[in-house]
């Protein structure tokens, strides 16, 4: 049994807790908090100088995408970004596997307890067998002509079964409303059962799927005309969250957002990648227009991103915008925990195996803090 405290506790179920200790026993589960350290003998308690939090939750990840890192310190778009991932089968499997477990080992130790973690091959599959954190496994799905729909939907099914039999949680998404024709729309709805909780799908992340759907021209209409997609993706699509209309009424994470505008928010969740963001279009959302109780974060792939940290994410969000601290930490813990359906984690309850990180040296910003995972 440990007693921990700190300068301040976030439970993000409650106001922050001064001097709050935390009793924890021998399996990571909440026992009791207590309001003040003078409760408990003081030999008894672990003290830390910052704020103690729940784990981090990462909403959006691409971990097999991990072998990737270094390609580029830099791309012209999303475009040029596309050429990089175009490479992915280029590793040997040793590669591919070794990339995988370093990245886990690196959200570990930045705090980061579960993640939603998009798929399009078993590559993590060993790994996450192991369960050091906890995964909701989105089989990504997509295709952009209708003759080749039931192929996609074939290919996604054995691998969701794949993870789903050996007890890992797996929901078949589509990629964006711009890869998924409508008739494999309709095959992710039909496989669709009550074991799928959330789907997550890329949004708006270039302006180009934007000209798109509203204007039925642009860039990205040129690409997909000149590889024979079907005009169903842009014509029967007035924007890019016209894809709810097409799924059963799952809960929804929409990912990227970096060229969402008010009138494009609907009553889901939105998912930033700050980092990523700024890599891949050198932009970030409008942070202003997302309320701090729909908004969680990812990190997205080390394809994209010099590290996977939610604390660096969250101080990039702080800087481009007016959220509170105890409004980041929900970005960052109990929201990606709502989004995901992990009603283990999020927040510091009794009860619950949440995780606790310490968060110290934030004096006057996230920017120079750092992260030690204590439970």
């Amino acid at each position: 049994m440990r007693f921990i405290s700190a300068d301040y506790l976030y439970t993000l179920d409650s106001k922050p807790i001064k001097n709050g200790v935390l009793q924890i026993n021998n399996f990571g589960e909440i026992i009791n908090i207590f309001k003040n350290k003078t409760e408990i003998p003081s030999q008894n308690i672990e003290f830390f100088n910052g704020l103690l939090c729940p784990g981090f939750i990462n909403a959006h990840c691409h971990l097999e995408l991990s072998h990737l890192h270094n390609i580029s310190n830099s791309v012209n778009g999303f475009s040029e970004f596309l050429e990089i991932v175009k490479t992915r089968d280029n590793y040997s499997k040793a590669f591919i596997t070794r990339a995988i477990k370093s990245a886990e080992d690196q959200m570990i130790k930045n705090g980061i307890v579960a993640v939603g973690d998009i798929c399009n091959t078993t590559d993590t599959l060993e790994l996450k067998i192991n369960k050091k954190l906890h995964y909701y496994n989105f089989i990504e799905s997509f295709e952009v002509k209708t003759e080749k729909s039931k192929e996609a939907i074939a290919k996604a099914l054995l691998i969701r079964d794949v993870f789903r039999n050996n007890d890992l949680k797996a929901t078949i998404t589509p990629h964006s409303a711009y890869s998924v024709t409508p008739d494999l729309m309709r095959l992710i709805a039909n496989v669709s059962d009550e074991s799928d909780y959330t789907f997550s799908i890329h949004n708006q992340e270039t302006e180009e799927e934007n000209i798109l759907f509203k204007d039925k021209k642009g860039k990205f209409r040129d690409w997909l005309q000149s590889i024979n997609a079907s005009p169903k993706i842009w014509n029967n699509r007035h924007s890019s969250s016209s894809v709810l209309d097409e799924l059963p009424r799952k809960r929804v994470i929409f990912v990227h957002n970096t060229y969402t505008n008010i009138l494009d928010l609907k009553d889901e969740y939105y998912c930033t990648c700050p980092c990523a963001n700024l890599f891949i279009e050198n932009k970030l959302p409008d942070y202003s227009i997302f309320s701090s109780d729909n908004l969680c974060v990812g990190t997205d792939s080390l394809a994209s991103n010099s590290q996977l940290s939610i604390i660096k994410e969250l101080a990039l969000i702080e800087k481009n915008s007016d959220y509170s601290l105890e409004e980041l930490l929900k970005i960052g813990c109990k929201n990606g925990a709502k989004a995901l359906g992990f009603s283990n984690y999020g927040t510091l309850e009794v009860g619950k195996t949440p995780g606790v990180n310490l968060i110290s040296g934030f004096e006057l910003s996230l920017t120079d803090s750092k992260v030690q995972k204590i439970v």
